[in-house]
């Protein structure tokens, strides 16, 4: 069955500093001659989601972003990762569903279209998730039911952990047969391991 048409974002969140990884991670390269975060960007583009990509003072500038991509700049990414939610958010109008996704997150669009199709059957599901061998992965898909959720994120309640586990309960997990669900590209060892299986 088609895709139903949704008005579906995603947040691309890349203001970090990358201190673990010791390089920029939006420009590291990736799969198709792309980086990690125009990958990320095609991708998303590919599954008929609309990306924003959250970047930082230190990167605003970033060249890695395809033309037309809508930008949000996080003026204090030091903050924590809900500094550039909330950042990102104020970029989103109204949606039926929002991904969130941190730049080393990459992910292939098929992943983000199997998601999807699972929103087309269940609207009414606050959090989607990708489960492989027992464990969550990422993009969360959030429904329109979660924005004020998301809004009132701080990091003294520990940001999107506090929401996961508000509605754990009510997660729907999508299974996959592949690790690249469970990928947290965060350091040069992760990052390498990655790039092995795209050889």
């Amino acid at each position: 069955m088609p895709l139903q048409t949704f008005n579906c974002f995603a947040l691309i969140l890349a203001a970090g500093a990358s201190s673990r990884m010791g390089t920029c991670k939006a420009s590291l390269p990736w799969r198709n001659g792309k980086s990690l975060l125009s990958y990320q960007v095609e991708q998303l583009s590919l599954a008929k989601i609309i990306p924003i990509v959250v970047l930082g003072l230190h990167n605003f500038k970033q060249s890695q972003v395809p033309a037309g991509t809508i930008v949000a700049i996080n003026h204090d990414p030091s903050a924590g990762k809900v500094s550039s939610i909330l950042t990102g958010l104020k970029h989103v109008p109204k949606f039926d569903c929002l991904l969130i996704s941190a730049v080393d997150q990459p992910r292939s669009n098929w992943i983000y279209q199997k998601l999807l199709q699972t929103h087309q059957f269940s609207a009414k599901v606050p959090i989607i998730a990708p489960h492989y061998r027992g464990k969550l992965g990422h993009p969360l898909l959030f429904s329109s039911s979660v924005r004020s959720h998301l809004e009132n994120l701080s990091e003294a309640d520990f940001g999107l952990r506090h929401i996961i586990q508000t509605f754990y309960p009510q997660i729907q997990r999508v299974e996959f047969d592949t690790s690249e669900v469970l990928w947290d590209l965060n350091t040069p060892e992760a990052y390498q391991a990655a790039l092995q299986t795209q050889a």
